[in-house]
């Protein structure tokens, strides 16, 4: 097993993160390992709780679309801690557990629907090449209003953003 590139900051080890450890806990219930590696640049630390608190519990895209496109990110980004980290958060979405079991392996399984599909298709299209073609981006228009849209194109992109960190810095469980 590699291990993480970085130290940790022990919560409440630095008193001048104390305010932002408590806005963290006051978000997420926990100051997870995540954050504890962030936590070595408090402006970041400080952006990245802000833009990921807007994501999840500020946007109106549904929970369901915005853990599936998560999950997928983590299978196609070889993220195991970003995955294991929102099987809760999409079971409690609502995403079976055959589904979940089906993204771990990098398949998708039938209980999803076509919605949760296309969005599927999205996340694989911005993941993997970067571009997204002019016919997917029509379908998935169709099922979004502009708010929605924004929204889902943000979280694709933006835990793209979170695997990539995670991986470069081998934070694993």
């Amino acid at each position: 097993m590699n291990t993480m590139r970085l130290t940790q900051v022990e919560p409440g080890s630095r008193p001048e993160l104390a305010e932002l450890e408590r806005q963290i806990m006051q978000e997420r219930g926990r100051i997870s390992l995540l954050y504890r590696v962030l936590l070595n640049s408090a402006p970041l630390a400080r952006g990245w709780e802000a833009l990921f608190t807007a994501i999840r519990n500020r946007a109106s895209l549904p929970a369901r679309l915005r853990e599936l496109a998560i999950l997928r990110i983590a299978v196609l980004n070889g993220a195991t801690y970003e995955f294991d980290a929102h099987v809760p958060h999409a079971q409690k979405s609502g995403v079976p557990d055959d589904a979940i079991a089906a993204l771990r392996t990098g398949t998708v399984s039938d209980a999803l629907t076509p919605l949760d599909r296309l969005v599927l298709e999205l996340t694989d299209a911005m993941t993997r090449d970067i571009e997204v073609p002019d016919a997917l981006f029509e379908r998935v228009r169709e099922h979004f209003d502009v708010e929605k849209l924004v929204e889902l194109v943000a979280t694709i992109a933006a835990y793209n953003m979170v695997s990539r960190f995670l991986v470069a810095l081998r934070i694993e469980h």
